[in-house]
């Protein structure tokens, strides 16, 4: 028999972490080659480890919700064969423990210095308290941002799983001792105290949120976690960005025509079903080509102008969730690369198969809101990007048609695009040139050609 180590895969450049949010066996569980045996979590995606060999695992190495570094052992899997490698894997636990020591040694001697040193920050938070409670990274984090010693972490009553503290209950914890009388934390004594001024300020009273009543008959539910990232994700960039949005209807009929014309032929030739997504995410990019200011991001006072074309398209979860996978290099991509591009991330965002790196690096987001029957909609920029489109449904309705024997009504196929885009680089100007020339693209569109 020998023993296999199933380590955590490296996940992208900017990865060098994730937090184990489920065991997906158990020891004494029999893997199949490619089976998944544990989910993980990063502060992008959710994915699945799967197993590279087949065999029986015998150790878990790292329990749920302990944060683990790209490249670590998290599992062993004894296998069928020569045992050609069960020396290095036996001593793994014991190097664990060994680590883990050294850890809480080097921990101790961070919290001596501190001590001696009243300029530095609270000491770090370590995971597992003297108690045996288990803090996750983020609230840790908090933690150590807002100055809450382990002392008082422990007397707040966890609401999460098992007791453990989430980020509201530190949260709340904090505005309660924000709100109350107390003396002053230890490090903060031996700062200097600043004189008062003469003049005193004028207080401006900050927003709270109004308390939400729950009546026996209401349902409690916690959002999920990418929920809740989302949802900081979207109130940040509101207090971000100057959101501001332009209109404009297209007529795309001779696409609707066009699709219905070639699409039998485009899936028994590429095999790949044509939507109308590809041909509008390779107009826009076509489009960000003429007005490459558009394709910028700002640092502070400084504008970084994006030398790729890398077009996120906004795809829903089976949660409800959303999420925005990042085509690479857009503009270089032909019908056929576009459409296989679009129907690939789309298909493993829904199965979330997805990898940190596919949704990462993206320069402008494309939504589709009309795939739930909106006309239209205003969507909140994507951070760090200036600008977002969104795609209304095509409708048929009544339209003036022009001709040089003079104009009539006529049933046409159409939709609105909105562009939301950043004031505080784009204008009103280029942001309505921007889907001007998009029109034009598409409206000029040749229903003859082939693709």
């Amino acid at each position: 028999m020998a023993r296999f180590e199933l380590k955590l895969p490296k996940m992208g450049e900017s990865v060098a972490e994730a937090t184990i949010t489920s065991w997906l066996k158990e020891v004494g569980d029999t893997i199949e080659l490619d089976e998944a045996v544990v989910e993980i979590a990063t502060d992008k995606v959710d994915s699945e480890v799967p197993s590279e060999v087949e065999g029986t695992l015998v150790e878990i190495l790292f329990e749920k919700d302990t944060v683990v570094s790209v490249g670590e052992t998290i599992a062993i899997i004894e296998t069928e064969g020569e045992n050609s490698n069960i020396d290095a894997s036996q001593n793994i636990t014991s190097s664990v423990v060994e680590r883990s020591s050294t850890e809480r040694t080097q921990i101790k001697e961070i919290e001596k210095t501190i001590e001696k040193a009243a300029d530095i920050k609270a000491m770090p938070i370590p995971k597992t308290s003297d108690s045996g409670k288990f803090y996750s990274p983020l609230v840790r984090n908090i933690a150590q941002t807002e100055g809450v010693s382990m002392e008082e972490l422990e007397t707040i009553s966890g609401t999460g799983k098992e007791g453990r503290v989430t980020k509201d209950d530190i949260l709340g914890f904090i505005k309660k001792r924000g709100n109350t009388p107390a003396a002053a934390h230890p490090l903060e004594a031996a700062k200097p105290k600043k004189e008062a001024t003469k003049s005193k300020a004028i207080e401006i009273p900050s927003t709270k949120a109004s308390p939400v009543s729950v009546n026996g008959g209401d349902e409690i539910i916690e959002m999920t976690r990418m929920g809740k990232l989302i949802s900081k994700h979207m109130v940040a960039s509101v207090q971000t960005s100057a959101h501001v949005q332009s209109f404009i209807e297209i007529d795309v009929t001779n696409i609707v025509k066009w699709r219905n014309k070639v699409k039998d032929a485009f899936l028994k030739r590429e095999g790949e079903k044509l939507t109308f997504t590809p041909i509008l995410m390779q107009a826009v990019a076509s489009t960000i080509k003429k007005y490459p200011l558009i394709n910028i991001a700002v640092d502070g006072d400084h504008i970084i102008k994006k030398k790729n074309i890398n077009l996120g398209m906004a795809a829903a979860l089976p949660d409800g969730n959303l999420i925005v996978p990042v085509i690479k290099n857009a503009d270089q991509l032909n019908l056929v690369g576009m459409t296989k591009a679009v129907n690939d991330l789309a298909n493993r965002a829904r199965n979330n198969g997805l990898k940190p790196d596919e949704i990462k690096d993206g320069t402008y987001t494309v939504t589709n809101v009309g795939s739930f029957g909106s006309i239209m909609g205003t969507p909140i920029i994507n951070q760090p990007q200036v600008a977002i489109l969104a795609l209304g449904a095509i409708r048929k309705v009544p339209a003036v048609i022009e001709t040089p024997e003079g104009d009539f009504i006529g049933i046409r196929q159409k939709m609105f695009v909105s562009h939301s885009y950043d004031h505080r680089v784009v204008n009103g100007a280029l942001g309505g040139m921007f889907i001007k020339t998009l029109k034009e693209i598409l409206e000029a569109w040749d229903v003859n050609q082939d693709f």
